[in-house]
């Protein structure tokens, strides 16, 4: 029986036999199948329970008992909006950090629900946003519950980042910053910056980061594709509720026509607007958020992300369309080829943008559909008003398929 026949009921309570057949067919990262894994492990655990800021308060006081000396104060406890995928929490804190002495600072707590839209590693984000401070505005990473051993789930805290992440005179009307319009005095002081950042990602000397939770593709190989495809088709089997042929079509496209890899560079994997903040009177960009899908790969990834059509608008007479609301798309790509000197070569763009479609029919109509089905998050409203995406991405999915076919 194909996996993709199985049914809700085997999905909701999964066998081990069928989490060790979806391992076994799509071979991914060691990390990703380890979260994979845990994610099918724990899917018939329940329902998300939402704790009050008192319990997160609590788990976090034992967490810093534990791995912390001295005295600490927690204090102002809030939740935060944002992020379709993580639960959120500000706190102030003062506590006796070991090289640094007595500290106060305003951190975020970064808890995964009992199921996310996105399966990741807090692990890769944490060492990814370590390892660019300095580089990229990012905020300051503090402390990593990696199993969930103190808190409920796997967890991470960073410092709070100050900024807006669009214009407060703007309205945009579109879910997680998609879309976003920065106007043209915004929009003249982001690009460069924008664009500058994406280049210092893709340059930055992944080998000397001591990065322990990402594997390192081998160049000139598919490798890094075959990894990429092999994620999403592995979600899809797990979480699908429905037979769609067009994604089994798209899938052998894809493993078909996989392209080798040039040159290994870190990818942040959600990169566009609504994932950074800025300062909205200098519009200086002050931090990048969202390294949840990061992974050592094909550039051609991140800038095919950057500019699928549904993250930009056109201008106010239709003529020209921004990416990300930051520039035309012929100059965007003139401007990252001047930022880091790597060519764009646009045969890779368009097989990632077909895997990326490929990608966001697998979030919005399986992740998405199975996550609600289940009650495993807080966040089921907004993944519920996901589920109605899928048939512009199918619609997307097909045309770019129709033109290689």
């Amino acid at each position: 029986m194909l996996l993709d026949m199985a049914s809700d009921g085997l999905r909701d309570d999964p066998p081990a036999s069928f989490i060790a057949q979806v391992s076994a067919l799509f071979p991914v990262e060691a990390e990703i199948d380890k979260c994979l894994t845990r994610k099918m492990e724990r899917r018939a655990s329940g329902a998300f329970h939402r704790a009050s800021l008192e319990q997160i308060e609590g788990w976090f006081a034992r967490f810093l008992e534990a791995n912390t000396k001295g005295p600490f104060r927690i204090a102002n406890a809030r939740w935060l909006n944002g992020g379709a995928s993580k639960l959120q929490v500000a706190f102030e804190l003062d506590w006796q950090d070991p090289a640094r002495g007595p500290l106060h600072e305003t951190v975020v707590l970064r808890m995964e629900p009992a199921e996310a839209l996105n399966t990741n590693s807090r692990r890769r984000e944490f060492e990814l946003l370590r390892a660019f401070r300095g580089v990229v505005p990012v905020p300051e990473t503090f402390f990593l519950d990696e199993d969930g051993t103190w808190f409920p789930e796997p967890t991470l805290v960073y410092g709070f980042a100050r900024g807006v992440t669009k214009p407060t005179t703007t309205a945009t009307g579109k879910v997680a910053g998609l879309g976003t319009d920065f106007g043209p005095e915004l929009r003249a002081k982001l690009t460069p910056q924008f664009i500058d950042y994406l280049a210092k990602i893709h340059l930055f000397d992944h080998a000397s980061a001591g990065f322990t939770s990402m594997d390192v593709p081998e160049v000139e190989t598919t490798q890094n594709a075959l990894w990429q495809l092999n994620r999403a088709r592995r979600v899809w089997e797990e979480d699908t509720g429905e037979v769609i042929p067009l994604m089994r079509v798209a899938a052998n496209w894809l493993e078909r026509n996989m392209p080798t890899l040039d040159r290994v560079s870190v990818i942040h994997g959600d990169y566009r607007s609504g994932n950074f903040m800025f300062d909205e009177p200098t519009g200086q960009i002050t931090a990048w958020l969202d390294w949840e899908r990061g992974h050592l790969g094909d550039r051609h990834r991140d800038l095919a992300w950057t500019t699928q059509p549904s993250f930009g608008h056109y201008s106010e007479d239709g003529s020209t369309y921004y990416v990300c609301g930051i520039a035309p798309e012929d100059e965007f790509y003139r401007l990252y080829e001047e930022a880091s000197g790597l060519p764009v070569d646009f045969e890779r763009i368009e097989y990632y943008r077909i895997l990326n479609a490929y990608q966001l029919v697998v979030g919005t109509l399986a992740t998405a559909y199975r996550v609600s089905r289940l009650g495993k998050t807080h966040q089921d409203v907004l993944l519920a008003r996901l589920r109605a995406l899928p048939p512009a991405f199918l619609d997307t999915l097909s045309n770019l398929l129709r033109e290689k076919l």
